[in-house]
């Protein structure tokens, strides 16, 4: 069995070496949303002080999303939307913490909101999907789907979405009413098929492509405006696949251990979160260039790119591990003597084949994922969190904490500039010159 790595208590690459812990909470924090560069909801801010906390829902939360003014001539309006599992979506003004509104029409529980931000509507996703503007007016909703309901939401280009519903894959199109009023109409355009377990996970790339995710390991990437299959990934967890990864010995394979549970990436890779593991898919390639197999020791729940080509996961274990996407370094490849061919008259063709195989391996690097880094804080599962630059990490977990994870040296810096201000202040410091 491959064990998951460690690393020693000198993490030299590893910046986050102060944390502030944040208690409040009485149950399982599982949500963060960042709402400016200092801000994120259940309303903290980076420096751990408690800015509201907001009360409403009577199960747990299910969904948040930030929906922030589109109108740039008047002051920005940042509302937070959340849903839970008591059937409601509640409104929150992120400036004064009230409740502005709350929706209690649904007749199921709502997993997922996604805001279009460029038409200023929303959409809730449960039995329906249901198209809302910003007063809290149902424009528009779909009959119901199934009683799975929608899971996951993602915009796609031309006023679209991509809609999980069990394995199915449902493209919506917004299409403005005829009257005059500032109605909309949903209408279900393409139903694709090619999962063939639930889907888990959604992530836009770009205006051209995003990716999908099954509970069975299925990575599929897409064409966001045509809707056709690009290229896919089921093999996720084949030794056979990674020949540099030492292959385990398995009877069968637990569906927790091929789960996309989380994707996100950038213009050329998508990285997901499969079982324990850790997959660097290139977009280009089409394939795997890089993975960590058994990257926690339970189940990933949420991983970001980081600037710097580094990666930062979560697990049910507790974990909060920073990772390093590096290019390995390759040796030569060895010429095949052709002596032998060569009696056949075979050894001009191996020369050649030989040559060919050369070149194709030198210009095809190769890539492996670095442990540098190892969070622990945390007691329990740790959900997600959020990256807000030198300002450091936020993470929320099980154990009811939110951590806030600090660059040492940036840090000492900013104390030491405080001490200075203030010994120049009360007349303590003579600079000279």
């Amino acid at each position: 069995k491959s064990s998951v790595q460690t690393i020693g208590e000198e993490q030299i690459q590893n910046p986050y070496t102060e944390l502030l812990v944040l208690k409040g909470h009485q149950d399982i924090v599982r949500f963060l949303v960042q709402i400016d560069d200092c801000r994120y909801e259940i309303a903290f801010q980076i420096t751990g002080e408690k800015l509201f906390e907001l009360h409403g829902h009577t199960h747990k939360i299910t969904a948040i999303a930030l929906f922030s003014s589109s109108d740039v001539s008047e002051e920005k309006n940042h509302l937070i939307l959340t849903a839970s599992a008591d059937r409601t979506v509640i409104v929150w003004d992120c400036t004064s913490g009230r409740q502005v509104q709350k929706v209690s029409c649904f007749h199921s529980t709502v997993k997922c909101l996604t805001v279009l931000q460029r038409l200023d509507v929303w959409l809730s996703g449960g039995s329906d999907l249901c198209v809302w503007n910003r007063k809290l007016d149902l424009l528009c909703k779909t009959s119901h789907l199934t009683d799975a309901g929608i899971s996951a939401l993602v915009e796609l280009p031309k006023n679209c979405v991509a809609a999980a519903v069990g394995r199915e894959l449902i493209i919506f199109r917004l299409v403005a009413s005829n009257d005059e009023s500032e109605g909309w109409n949903v209408l279900e355009v393409k139903r694709l098929v090619d999962h063939q377990d639930n889907i888990l996970s959604l992530v836009s790339v770009n205006d051209l492509t995003f990716v999908t995710g099954s509970h069975v390991g299925e990575l599929i990437v897409w064409d966001a405006l045509d809707w056709t299959k690009q290229a896919s990934e089921c093999n996720f967890w084949d030794s056979s696949i990674h020949p540099d990864v030492q292959p385990e010995i398995k009877l069968s394979q637990s569906p927790n251990e091929t789960s996309v549970q989380h994707l996100t990436s950038d213009e050329e890779c998508v990285f997901a979160a499969v079982g324990k593991g850790i997959y660097v898919y290139n977009l280009q390639m089409k394939r795997v260039i890089a993975c960590q197999r058994t990257a926690h020791d339970s189940s990933v729940l949420h991983i970001e790119r980081l600037p710097n080509r580094q990666l930062i996961s979560c697990s049910e274990d507790g974990s909060v591990r920073i990772w390093e996407l590096r290019e390995k370094q390759q040796l030569p490849a060895e010429p095949v003597p052709t002596g032998f061919f060569s009696m056949w008259g075979f050894g001009r063709a191996n020369k050649q084949a030989n040559q060919a195989a050369k070149k194709m391996q030198e210009n095809t690097p190769v890539y492996f994922l670095e442990l540098v880094g190892d969070l622990i804080g945390h007691s329990s599962a740790v959900q997600m969190f959020l990256y807000f630059g030198e300002l450091g990490l936020a993470t929320c977990s099980a154990d009811h904490l939110i951590i806030l994870w600090k660059d040492g040296e940036h840090e000492s810096r900013l104390r030491s500039l405080t001490l200075f201000q203030k010994l120049a202040q009360n007349g303590d410091l003579q600079l000279k010159f």
